[in-house]
């Protein structure tokens, strides 16, 4: 059996804001479209929806977030501020090559550091974890090679 990661997903409120936040950290828009209908209800199991999808990538093309604002039915729970020890919260960690830069560009963005600094994994990595536009947990680390 052959298995590889497709995506993550990510439901938000302000679909435009989060996906310019996402390409500030140097994720690339692939594509953007309305899912509806009967069919993407069986999926979900919530019934008939309309939900807007914004598909972002990597550069290396490897991974994808998928980004989701639905329209129909209505949010029925927000997480955006549960904190990092909560059951089920989402994280998303990306690895870059300037994470300075990386925090500079998303900074305009609402971006702040959930503690007080990038911290240093033995001689491995510089980490942070950041909460971008909605409350989304990132977690950022820096090779140090």
């Amino acid at each position: 059996m052959t298995i590889r990661m497709n995506n993550v997903g990510i439901v938000v409120e302000d679909l435009a804001t989060t996906v310019k936040f996402f390409e500030a950290l140097g994720l690339e828009l692939e594509g953007q479209t309305m899912v509806e209908g009967e069919w993407a209800g069986r999926v979900t199991g919530l019934g008939d929806q309309r939900v807007e999808i914004a598909m972002m990538r990597t550069p290396d093309g490897h991974s994808r977030l998928e980004l989701s604002r639905f329209i129909e039915p209505a949010v029925v729970a927000d997480h955006r501020r549960a904190p990092v020890n909560a059951l089920g919260y989402l994280r998303v960690m990306f690895e870059l090559d300037d994470l300075d830069t990386a925090l500079a560009r998303i900074e305009p963005y609402g971006a702040e550091l959930v503690s007080t600094e990038v911290v240093r994994f033995e001689d491995v990595y510089r980490l942070c974890y950041v909460r971008g536009p909605e409350g989304i947990l990132l977690g950022l680390a820096e090779a140090l090679r």
